[in-house]
């Protein structure tokens, strides 16, 4: 099937905005650097990367029947606070489990900031005591069945939506987007650096800009900033989706090795805790730009992007396109570190 004969329900105003950072650009001295806004994407709950993937799993939510979503993530998960949020949309109820995927010391980190959002929309959102995992969890599985128990016909979707079968169909979709962008703005992105951690934002990436570029469409390199600190788990889910992905997509091809590229060196020791260059490139972001980015995701793939641009590995003569993925309500379970 090719791209558009998939049924997607709109949860997006429309195409996430595209801007230069020009003042970054100028500091960092080399190539020049582009946002595109997924924070700026939804009037649902503060968008975010996962609400464009909801855009494609939706439509089977209602041709189920469903009349519960339910979904995994840390104490503050982006993910869980945008199914809350369709959810709400939608009329349906919200099952969440939220595990422990972070260690950090913070009294009101299960208090405020994406668990507060979930539940001021209504989520049944619980604690667990578990810790970080990617993959498929027993907590969400034994969820499910709760609510199936007490009668209600539930709807999973796994961590981030990555392990969904349509998971990495909204940023599949977002390749699209960007080449239509790039012809209005009469710019061209050879590379976009952008977050990775369960992996489906950027497998989508790799699989439509892999299909754009089989149609006649320029090469360009998709860099995944690893902030999982589980690199090869996240490697392999990567690729295993992007190929999934593209197969759906109908590519008709294995993917190359070079166009599944995830690079370590800015995640820490442990998925959700902060390093130096994670406080650094937050503070530099906010204060060049006045744009807001958060401790978990985006101030991981920030960090990488401001060490490839000033080593060089993004040449000076390139244009690069940084994903904004969203996740600045979770700001507020790490203030300690702007004391």
């Amino acid at each position: 099937m090719s791209i558009h004969e998939f049924e997607r329900y709109p949860l997006t105003f429309g195409p996430s905005p595209v801007h230069p950072l020009a003042r970054l650009t100028a500091h960092l001295g080399g190539a020049e650097v582009w946002a595109k806004r997924e924070d700026c994407n939804s009037g649902l709950a503060f968008g975010g990367n996962k609400t464009r993937k909801l855009e494609y799993i939706v439509p089977d939510v209602l041709a189920q029947g469903a009349d519960t979503l339910v979904s995994i993530g840390g104490y503050q998960s982006n993910h869980t606070r945008q199914v809350a949020a369709v959810a709400a949309h939608l009329g349906l109820k919200c099952r969440l489990v939220q595990e422990k995927w972070v260690d950090w010391d913070d009294p009101v980190n299960d208090k405020v900031g994406n668990i507060l959002l979930s539940r001021i929309m209504g989520a049944d959102a619980r604690l667990d005591p578990h810790g970080f995992d990617i993959g498929i969890r027993t907590s969400w599985e034994d969820a499910l069945r709760e609510v199936e128990e007490s009668g209600g016909k539930p709807y999973g979707i796994p961590a981030g939506a990555s392990e969904h079968p349509l998971g990495g169909m909204g940023f599949a979709n977002w390749a699209y987007e960007v080449v239509q962008q790039e012809e209005e703005l009469g710019v061209f992105f050879d590379t976009v650096v952008v977050c990775t951690v369960t992996g489906s934002t950027h497998a989508g990436m790799i699989a439509g800009f892999a299909a754009l570029e089989d149609a006649g469409g320029r090469p360009r390199r998709v860099l995944g900033i690893d902030a999982s600190a589980t690199i090869d788990k996240t490697r392999d889910q990567v690729r295993r989706i992007a190929q999934h992905t593209a197969d759906l997509i109908g590519l008709g091809r294995s993917l190359r090795d070079d166009e599944v590229t995830v690079l370590e060196g800015w995640a820490g020791d442990l998925y959700g805790i902060p390093v130096e260059s994670t406080v650094d490139a937050i503070r530099l972001s906010g204060r060049l730009e006045g744009m807001i980015i958060d401790p978990v995701y985006e101030g991981k793939s920030m960090a990488g992007l401001v060490d490839l641009v000033t080593s060089g590995e993004i040449a000076r003569d390139s244009t690069a396109l940084y994903a904004h993925l969203g996740g600045q309500p979770a700001l507020n379970a790490y203030s300690g570190m702007f004391d």
